[in-house]
């Protein structure tokens, strides 16, 4: 079996789909709002595109290419809009995820033949705890209605999992990837108990246990492959610290008293992390937009969206 492979190489049966255009988006957004609607309407033709034939494609002809400003924006809470929409579509998200987390620790088990053995033991620990993520987040998929392949995967988390050296693997990986499914998990515990869905809140709860594992593998590698070597331990910080800024989401996870996904103070603590790098957790995830940013990004597109439709309309009538 080769060694280090990419995420474009990564296999999939009929029922997926494949979408990593939009990325970009969601990495670089500024707490600008003309500039947020310059980026989403420079982007319209391919998120037109990404959206037709999923359950995207009504909130798109409502919202326009910003409907993702509305879905990733607001708090997942049993009373708001669009509630089923984005729980499916977060628990579709998670499902994914932890097939390429399986996916991950899976390759770098193998990349690194000349790791330490309780390293590989640790990678192996781990594939096993995400295979049964894999099966739970699908029967839970299920459980709240909605289906494997509905929604496009990107590969964007297998793709910090790509890393030639073991230290950026863990730090990108178990650092920031296994600590943000803490912040989203127990954010989702949260919305269960709100929801009165004790089979979701305890399935995650459940999961959310491994997760600090995960990342403890992850803090205690981080230590153990950069002790006396200062220049890995700032490649494996820096690392780290850009796959966070990138997976918070655009803002949606922050440490702002009224984000969409909060950091999980206590379960990062428990994890490893100090306090220190729970501030500058804090100051990477609050650089992007802030909500409002995003709210009234979210209405300039809505309507501009609403008046095209008009247009064209109007045009298709007179002709």
């Amino acid at each position: 079996m080769r060694r280090f492979i990419q995420h474009t190489e990564l296999a999939r049966d009929s029922r997926f789909m494949r979408q990593n255009s939009l990325n970009a988006i969601f990495t670089s957004l500024p707490n600008d709002v003309d500039q947020v609607v310059e980026m989403f309407e420079r982007f319209d033709p391919i998120i037109a595109q990404f959206v037709k034939g999923t359950p995207f494609e009504d909130i798109y002809e409502q919202y326009g290419p910003g409907f993702n400003l509305i879905l990733l924006n607001e708090r997942l809470r049993p009373d708001e809009t669009f509630v089923e929409l984005k729980l499916n579509a977060r628990m579709h998200g998670i499902f994914a995820g932890e097939l390429q987390a399986l996916e991950g620790a899976g390759r770098t088990l193998w990349d690194f033949p000349e790791a330490p053995w309780d390293f590989k033991m640790n990678m192996a620990r781990q594939c096993w705890d995400e295979s049964r993520h894999v099966q739970i987040f699908e029967k839970l998929l299920a459980h709240v209605g909605g289906e494997v392949g509905q929604f496009p995967e990107s590969t964007f988390l297998f793709e910090a999992a790509c890393a030639d050296d073991p230290v950026l693997r863990v730090a990108g990986v178990n650092r920031g990837l296994e600590g943000l499914a803490c912040d989203i998990f127990r954010d989702m515990i949260e919305f269960a108990k709100l929801k009165g869905d004790k089979l979701m809140e305890q399935a995650i709860d459940y999961v959310l246990a491994d997760e600090l594992t995960h990342v403890r593998f992850g803090s205690e590698w981080v230590r153990e492959f950069t002790k006396d070597d200062p220049k890995r331990a700032k490649a494996a910080k820096d690392f780290q610290r850009e796959v966070d800024r990138q997976f918070s989401i655009g803002g949606a996870r922050s440490a702002a008293e009224d984000a969409a996904i909060p950091i999980a103070v206590e379960e990062r603590k428990e994890a490893g992390f100090t306090d220190q790098e729970i501030e500058e957790l804090a100051e990477v995830s609050t650089s992007g937009p802030t909500r409002q940013t995003l709210r009234d990004a979210a209405e300039i597109l809505r309507v501009r969206h609403q008046a095209r439709k008009q247009q064209k309309e109007a045009k298709e009538a007179t002709a």
